[in-house]
């Protein structure tokens, strides 16, 4: 077995340390406005998980547009994204979302989140699990985030 020493562990170390930096690197923007956005989104996952319709729609801009994994056209408003979502939350169980790799970028009162996603859960007996990717558009108003557009796409 051969040891290593000092000279050969260097590059290892320099790459170790690099690492946090491209980390925080994948978001743009004001730290704390990068974490409250991304903080809106588990919240709304959250709320899914606990079945709470209201605290969902508490994110939820009443501009709120929309291209499902399945829509052929584009979903238009709050109200019909809280009908939508309250349908799938009576058919649905023990729901989880997952998000991979985010990359959040804020400009001013506006802000965008691309992520890739897995979830699981049930539908009446059915089990189900999904991944795919998306992309979330953000708005501040009134010193809040809220979710004005997502676009989701399910992959293989």
């Amino acid at each position: 077995m051969q040891r290593s020493t000092p000279t050969t562990l260097a590059p290892v170390l320099s790459l170790l340390l690099l690492v946090p930096t491209v980390a925080r690197a994948q978001h743009r923007g004001p730290p704390e406005e990068v974490g409250a956005v991304r903080s809106v989104l588990v919240e709304m996952w959250a709320a899914l998980e606990r079945g709470d319709l209201d605290a969902y729609a508490e994110h939820v801009h009443p501009d709120f547009t929309s291209f499902g994994e399945s829509d052929v056209y584009r979903a238009e408003g709050k109200e019909l994204e809280l009908e939508s979502t309250g349908d799938w939350l009576d058919r649905g169980a023990r729901v989880h979302t997952e998000m991979l790799q985010p990359r959040i970028t804020v400009r001013g009162d506006v802000a965008w989140i691309t992520y890739y996603w897995r979830d699981w859960g049930s539908v009446g007996v059915e089990r189900y699990a999904s991944r795919g990717k998306s992309t979330r558009i953000f708005v501040k108003e009134d010193g809040r985030w809220l979710c004005v557009h997502g676009h989701y796409t399910a992959v293989p």
